[in-house]
């Protein structure tokens, strides 16, 4: 799907099963670059971080050849991260950024400063947002594609699809969050159908008023209640507009999502 993927990093731990997620979404031939910034330019300060970034590089090139993929280490420092990484992502021509975000202790905000932010909006190549119960799950038992039109996102589809692909025998279910009358009818379920590459997509209807999903703070208690009722998943959100045509992939609408999800959650923009 994607021939160059740029994942910035921060810890050793997240490498190997960043690059392994990442791997199932890579073309034959394609390239995973591995970024890690060092947020100074302050020279001792360099100099111990860039020794330390042997304990990134090292098990960025073991999980390359364990999966049999190019991967690529870089280091550099800039006080500038999320601009750093918007300029590596174009000057090696990433079709993708793939990053996972953590919190700070004391907020328990998964977003650190404003570098989700910074990435979200000026990126021009998809942006790939994993939290990290997606990355400590072993098995993926079903896909789900929320969705707040009739289908979801191309984007999030062909996510779905390549991840399917990649784990035999698992579900993909299209979950449409739409509008109906003041009280929410039972679940129904649409006709099932395939995506673009043939792989099966059985799709869930749950009806929602008009004022419910209208609210957009309740958009990602909405979603995770469908998602209960398929007994969760990896749950692939994509980046389609919501009720008021804004887009639903914002710094906001994630950090909620994150924050509540009991599930792996992947987050598309493109």
């Amino acid at each position: 799907m994607y021939r160059t993927i740029l994942i910035p990093v921060q810890k050793p731990a997240e490498v190997e099963p960043m690059i392994r997620f990442a791997s199932m979404l890579l073309e034959a031939d394609g390239e995973i670059r591995v970024l890690h910034v060092i947020p100074t330019i302050t020279l001792p300060e360099v100099t111990r971080e860039w020794r330390a970034s042997v304990h990134l590089v090292i098990p960025a090139h073991e999980a390359g050849a364990s999966l049999d993929v190019k991967v690529e280490p870089e280091v550099r420092a800039a006080t500038d991260v999320p601009g750093e990484i918007l300029e590596s992502a174009e000057a090696h021509g990433a079709d993708a950024i793939f990053l996972t975000l953590r919190g700070d202790k004391r907020s328990r905000n998964p977003f650190v400063g404003h570098t989700a932010t910074g990435i979200l909006q000026h990126a021009r190549s998809h942006v790939l947002v994993l939290n990290r119960l997606a990355l400590a799950t072993e098995q993926i038992p079903r896909i789900l594609l929320p969705t707040l039109g009739e289908n979801p996102s191309p984007s999030a589809t062909r996510v779905a699809e390549e991840i399917a692909v990649h784990v035999p025998g698992v579900r993909v279910i299209a979950l449409t969050l739409g509008t109906g009358p003041e009280r929410p009818e039972p679940e129904g379920e649409g006709p099932d159908g395939r995506g673009p590459r043939g792989t099966p997509i059985s799709r869930r209807r749950t009806i929602f008023p008009p004022s419910l999903l209208g609210r957009r703070h309740r958009l990602p208690e909405l979603i995770l209640g469908a998602a209960a009722r398929e007994r969760f998943g990896l749950l692939v959100v994509g980046g389609e507009p919501d009720q008021s045509g804004g887009p639903l992939i914002t710094r906001r609408f994630l950090e909620e999502l994150f924050r509540a999800a009991p599930c792996p959650v992947l987050a598309v923009r493109a």
